[in-house]
């Protein structure tokens, strides 16, 4: 009996997740370490055990259920992450988990026992939104990250410490971390590609290298009105300057660079007052590991150029240094076949978003399934993926791991 994707299930669990956290107008805010993402762990444990998975949760919080195999090893595990962005969709992350539960659950109802465990994975702080790096979880458990000093990352909010977030929400666990055979995620594609080519399944090829890095000016207060121009020690302008350059390297440099101005705050905030402090962070991608870290040396020397000009005080750290990540081409070559089988249109595509794939793939073979997104929207609200698309990228997935754990009835 070959394991089929219920779509009532499969959605329904999307939508109970979604219930989760959810926002006034659609969309959910589970934010990291947060009574929401406390309420969505323990929704998700449930449905593991549920389905009669064994589960586990490590040091830095991310949740394990493991189906057992006919024999002991390490399993194909699945995942992605449940936290969001403060204004996050029902699926970013969700998908690649809820597929997950799905790919079990049809396993089970089929009767169909695997060579192999396969083990669904939820990994802690993907998104980065309130602690930072993101892909934390799943880069302490790949060693890209270190435990201790993930423990102690302040939010970026001031409102709690990893450490002692995980110890307040019960899931600060101390299980040895699980090393498998392959890693697969099935996402949203985050973009418009996929859609705008009428094309069903991404075949992920890698994903491309992220810095972000915090920009802190110090300037002087003084009257608006008063101060020439001249004798101004202005923070403002001085955050401005980086991140309009940090949007003319993306435009010099041209496709894939990319950059954003995510976060811009200038102190004391009023509108006859010269600003004394400015906060503001950096993302710069681009899928080519040398011209990144070429435009992160050119943002800041230019910052430090542009804060001694003002008479300024500048500092600034990296929030998170990733290089640009390959997957494992014959895996890939795989998730495009098994799309063809099932007679689904597939494109072979870098991501533009990072992912914890990216913190398994240089340790073992590593590949990801894309599902269109509507109008390319993600960490909106209005994020939407087709049921249909859905259902088609959980059935490659599942026929995935069929073969990759050596599924048999």
């Amino acid at each position: 009996m070959t394991p089929e994707v219920s779509p009532a299930r499969l959605m329904g669990r999307v939508e109970a997740l979604g219930r989760i956290g959810a926002l006034d107008g659609g969309g959910v805010c589970r934010l990291a370490l947060t009574d929401a993402d406390k309420a969505g762990r323990d929704w998700l444990v449930s449905e593991m055990r549920d389905l009669g998975m064994s589960v586990f949760v490590d040091a830095i919080g991310n949740i394990w259920g493991i189906r057992p195999g006919q024999r002991a090893g390490a399993p194909v595990m699945v995942g992605s992450h449940i936290d969001s962005v403060a204004t996050g969709g029902i699926y970013d992350g969700a998908l690649g988990v809820l597929g997950g539960l799905e790919v079990v659950t049809a396993l089970n109802v089929a009767g169909i026992e695997t060579e192999t465990p396969v083990a669904v994975a939820a990994f802690t702080n993907e998104e980065g939104a309130r602690f930072a790096p993101d892909m934390m979880g799943s880069g302490v458990h790949q060693g890209a990250l270190v435990l201790e000093e993930m423990l102690t990352v302040q939010a970026t909010d001031g409102s709690g410490v990893v450490g002692e977030e995980l110890d307040r929400i019960g899931y600060r666990g101390n299980d040895a971390p699980i090393t498998p055979a392959a890693y697969l995620e099935l996402h949203i594609e985050q973009g418009p590609v996929l859609e705008a080519e009428g094309v069903r399944i991404g075949a992920v090829t890698g994903v491309q290298g992220i810095h972000w890095t915090e920009f802190v000016v110090e300037g002087q207060t003084n009257h608006a009105g008063t101060t020439p121009m001249a004798l101004r020690r202005d923070a403002g302008q001085v955050a401005m300057r980086i991140g309009l350059e940090a949007d003319q390297i993306a435009a010099d440099a041209g496709p894939p660079q990319v950059a954003t101005v995510g976060v811009f705050e200038i102190s004391p905030g009023l509108v006859n007052v010269v600003p004394e402090r400015a906060r503001l962070t950096v993302d710069l991608r681009n899928t080519d590991g040398a011209a990144l870290v070429a435009a992160t040396e050119r943002l800041i020397g230019r910052a430090e150029a542009f804060a001694a000009e003002a008479g300024c005080v500048l500092t600034h750290r990296p929030l998170a240094r990733f290089a640009p990540v390959e997957f494992d081409a014959r895996l890939v070559d795989r998730v495009e076949a098994a799309a063809r089988t099932r007679q689904l249109s597939v494109k072979r595509m870098p991501s533009g978003a990072g992912h914890d794939a990216q913190m398994f793939a240089p340790n073992c073979p590593t590949a990801m399934i894309f599902v269109p997104s509507q109008n390319g929207l993600s960490h909106n609200i209005k994020e939407h993926s087709e049921e249909a698309d859905i259902v088609a990228g959980t059935q490659v997935l599942l026929d995935l791991v069929c073969d990759l754990a050596g599924a048999s009835s």
